[in-house]
């Protein structure tokens, strides 16, 4: 789940906080079950499913399987309605936060699958885009070059540098190719807090977000690329953005910890 800078006042829980070598361990482990959801959840990723059949699957693996909890149930930043469902599912042209329902997947989706679990106090949060069937030539192109562009932002995140390179070097990528990148939705500070003391654009925000990137930070990056424009709608169900063109749109994301020796990625199973 991503962080909406109209959330910050609120959810950002103090100051920009340092993770101990403990902490971060804990975070390896809960980042570790996020990606083990993907993984468990990718092969069911086909048409005909629907998408609340996804969250069902997917929530009782997280509660059976991991005895881990899924964060975004029930979360609800001030101004929020509760969020009611394990994970999000954004199909198409919505850009996040899509709440599972009786949406049936086909031959030539784009889903992204979104999972935040809690283990022990600690959050791993990751999300990938999955292609359903055959995907026209464009958006197969869009969601793999998503994954690079988050790839190119995680390796721009050295210690010493500021926050905006991160933007920068993904939006650098994505110009290329003349794709939208979603501004108002932005990577996070993470640890025992969902959201917490770090706003991480994915468009070069250069000179604001200068904080520096420090060896203990922890956060995570989680571009949104468009086949249109940047800008977005928001339904009646105050959780899901779609781009205001209606063009398609892809993310992937990573929470990160930041070493001496560079980013150290934690979702991966």
């Amino acid at each position: 789940m991503i962080h909406h800078v109209k959330w910050c006042k609120y959810d950002n829980m103090g100051q920009i906080s340092i993770k101990t070598e403990e902490d971060i361990q804990g975070m390896r482990i809960a980042g570790r079950l996020a990606a083990e959801v993907l993984d468990f959840i990718a092969p069911h990723v086909k048409q005909g499913i629907t998408t609340d059949e996804l969250d069902r699957l997917c929530h009782e693996y997280m509660v059976n399987v991991q005895q881990s909890i899924p964060a975004p149930l029930n979360y609800c930043p001030p101004g929020y309605t509760p969020y009611p469902k394990a994970i999000c599912t954004s199909v198409n042209d919505v850009v996040c936060h899509g709440i599972p329902g009786d949406k049936v997947l086909k031959n030539g989706d784009v889903i992204n699958i979104d999972i935040t679990v809690i283990k022990d106090g600690y959050h791993g949060d990751s999300n990938q885009t999955f292609m359903v069937g055959e995907v026209k030539p464009e958006v197969r192109d869009l969601v793999e070059r998503t994954h690079e562009a988050m790839m190119r932002g995680i390796d721009a995140a050295l210690p010493g540098r500021e926050i905006n390179i991160i933007g920068r070097a993904i939006q650098a990528y994505a110009k290329r190719f003349n794709y939208g990148v979603v501004r108002d939705f932005t990577g996070h500070g993470i640890g025992e807090s969902f959201h917490s003391g770090l706003i991480v654009p994915h468009y070069d925000s250069a000179p604001l977000y200068n904080d520096e990137i420090k060896v203990g930070m922890v956060f995570t990056i989680e571009p949104m690329l468009t086949l249109g424009t940047y800008e977005w709608d928001m339904w009646p169900d105050n959780w899901t953005v779609v781009t205001k063109d209606k063009s398609i749109t892809a993310q992937f994301e990573h929470t990160i910890a930041i070493t001496e020796d560079g980013p150290e990625i934690l979702t991966l199973a």
